[in-house]
């Protein structure tokens, strides 16, 4: 893989934008994302800038992003640090500590080349090295329909834990929780 791995810094926020536009854009947004592209579109640039920022800072989130030889953002991934004391994130406030990947998207043109393993695996080689309490594990949200992602989060090691929770605007369809555990 020709792909370099690496986080975002705070001055990418256009990249960043252009990515998670991108990725809002795509066929299966409606079941892989929380909000919408139109939504997305309406916020301001500063909205952009301090997410990055924080994404950059890597105290409560970390974004990262696979780099094509060309230069292209080919794929993303964000981690969200989830502490027992902390503010309760998607889903059920943390009972253990431990991270969150969420916004995982790759480009359709580089899929099936090994990119959300290698953002996988950064991820969650980050999580562990966190300092303060060792993260516990690391978990995910997948939608019930999505059978491309989780075939993908099963091949790279990711284990259906049961919990389940209603999808945000359609109560009817489901969102599957996954983990790694610490080793």
């Amino acid at each position: 893989m020709d792909y370099v791995v690496r986080a975002v810094r705070a001055e990418e926020w256009e990249r960043a934008k252009e990515i998670r536009l991108a990725a809002l854009h795509d066929p299966a947004a409606p079941i892989a994302f929380l909000e919408t592209y139109e939504q997305a579109l309406t916020k301001p640039d500063v909205f952009w800038q301090e997410r990055s920022a924080r994404a950059a800072e890597g105290e409560h989130s970390r974004q990262f992003v696979a780099e094509a030889p060309d230069g292209l953002w080919a794929g993303t991934v964000t981690v969200l640090v989830e502490r027992p004391a902390g503010e309760p994130g998607f889903g059920e406030a943390a009972e253990v500590d431990q991270s969150h990947l969420v916004a995982v998207f790759v480009r359709p043109g580089h899929r099936g080349r090994g990119v959300v393993d290698a953002l996988f695996r950064e991820a969650v080689d980050w999580s562990w090295s966190l300092t303060g309490p060792p993260l516990r594990r690391v978990r995910l949200y997948v939608h019930e329909a999505n059978a491309r992602a989780a075939a993908s989060y099963r091949r790279i090691g990711f284990a259906p834990t049961g919990r389940t929770l209603p999808m945000e605007g359609d109560p009817t369809a489901l969102e599957l929780e996954y983990e790694i555990r610490r080793r």
